[in-house]
């Protein structure tokens, strides 16, 4: 596991160690700005056969980030930074360690997102943008690597029930309604959700898919006229929340 912040992989490692005790789980430090360090997370795993799944999962979305008139620059290029070049860096580098053994297959998943595929009058460019972006740069390296096994498919999470959109949005009812309203389930995605997609998108199960825009969003890219009523069904628990695994 790769992460910018040295708290965060520690937590996480500490999680899962809890929950699959005796697995081999190592954590670097990586900022994917910076080919070099991306190069050497990768390079990293050379000791371990090289890589056969990549998921490109690292993102932003800055709070000054509007629309076009008041987005300040610098936003936008932080954020390009981190949710394009971060991803072509982790493609790049995957590609490579791909060839560097000689692998006749691999899956590389880039987390892109549903603001990416529609429309949005609360405005966030840069961060649509780059989600765009992400999107046509995966599209394109499934087709150029195709011959040689390798597969890229776009993650497009809807809006999820995390820390960060959960302390962005805070005691702000309308804020929350007016994004709620659009889920047909009436709830936020979970990140166990996503976990999911990805596991599959990254297994043998899915030999076939390829330069998808894996939309995994409980139908709100679908919906015009949402049911009204409570949610339904209840959302799951996701692991980080858990003492243990459910199978055990």
């Amino acid at each position: 596991m790769a992460d910018i912040s040295a708290d965060a992989l520690a937590k996480a490692k500490a999680k899962v160690d809890q929950l699959v005790p005796g697995k081999k789980v190592e954590i670097t430090v990586c900022d994917v700005t910076k080919e070099a360090q991306v190069k050497a997370a990768v390079e990293h795993l050379d000791a371990w056969g090289g890589v056969d799944v990549m998921f490109n999962n690292a993102g932003i979305m800055h709070a000054l980030d509007a629309d076009a008139v008041e987005t300040p620059e610098e936003i936008w290029d932080l954020t390009h930074n981190i949710n394009v070049k971060g991803v072509w860096f982790g493609c790049k580098h995957a590609v490579l360690s791909l060839r560097r053994f000689k692998k006749s297959k691999g899956s590389i998943i880039n987390t892109a997102s549903v603001v990416a595929l529609v429309g949005s009058a609360t405005p966030q460019l840069a961060y649509t943008a780059s989600k765009g972006a992400v999107l046509a740069l995966t599209r394109e390296l499934a087709i150029v690597h195709a011959r040689e096994g390798f597969r890229f498919n776009n993650l497009c999470p809807a809006p999820l029930n995390t820390a960060l959109l959960q302390n962005w949005l805070g005691e702000d009812k309308e804020k929350r309604a007016r994004r709620e309203i659009h889920f047909p389930t009436g709830r936020f995605g979970e990140a166990i959700e996503q976990a999911n997609a990805v596991l599959f998108l990254a297994s043998d199960e899915s030999s076939f898919v390829n330069a998808q825009d894996f939309t995994v969003d409980g139908g709100m890219t679908k919906a015009y006229v949402t049911p009204e009523g409570p949610s339904q069904p209840p959302a799951p628990v996701n692991n980080a929340a858990k003492d243990k695994l459910d199978d055990e």
